[in-house]
């Protein structure tokens, strides 16, 4: 990216980050995925007990292998050869942990926060559970409003992140989304965050890169 449109970039960035300072919501600024880290710790504690959401963005930004030093109690959902009631155990964990960690599906530019979930495990502990939240997403996951959101999230999300995962939806298939009723089905738990109450439980740092899908 270079310094013409990572300043446009930059001011969408700040401009977004006040709408959710606005929601009751904690915003944060990284000029590359480089600061992640060093924001990440500053919203840890020590030894805190900790879990993730499916999220390509924690891979790219290192977070995943933050969080596997000897600093935090990790449960560690993409640990190799776990089983099915093992990924339960942990999803379960991850509701009273000390800081929930993931990204989003979109952020508007009003600073609501827009997903969709196969299991929903991830919605869910966002809106209610852990103590904390830290969401972590590019610049790309950034759109002017709810209905960009959701097209983006049936277009681009769910088609990607199905080729990803090995899924037999017709989006993985072709690329678009045909608001399928197949048993892999990736959008079966729509959720917004528009405000908070709690002003210290969502912390969003929002990188002037593009991050995961």
């Amino acid at each position: 990216m270079d310094e013409y449109v990572s300043y446009i970039v930059e001011q969408k960035i700040l401009k977004t980050i006040d709408k959710i300072k606005k929601n009751n919501m904690n915003g944060y600024y990284a000029k590359s995925k480089d600061e992640v880290i060093s924001i990440v710790k500053e919203l840890l504690t020590d030894k805190a007990t900790v879990a993730v959401g499916g999220s390509q963005t924690l891979f790219d930004t290192g977070v995943i292998d933050l969080l596997r030093s000897d600093s935090y109690t990790f449960y560690d959902r993409h640990q190799k050869n776990l089983s099915s009631s093992e990924i339960r155990e942990i999803y379960t964990k991850s509701f009273s942990v000390d800081a929930y960690l993931c990204s989003t599906n979109a952020i508007t530019e009003k600073g609501e926060l827009v997903n969709m979930d196969g299991t929903g495990n991830r919605v869910a502990a966002m809106i209610y559970g852990p103590k904390k939240v830290i969401i972590i997403a590019g610049s790309n996951k950034i759109v002017k409003d709810i209905d960009e959101a959701n097209y983006r999230i049936r277009n681009w999300c769910a088609p990607i992140n199905g080729r990803r995962k090995n899924k037999t939806t017709p989006c993985a298939k072709v690329g678009q989304c045909f608001d399928c009723s197949t048993d892999d089905r990736m959008c079966n738990n729509a959720t917004i965050i528009h405000k908070q109450r709690d002003k210290n439980r969502i912390h969003i740092i929002l990188v002037n890169e593009t991050l995961g899908y």
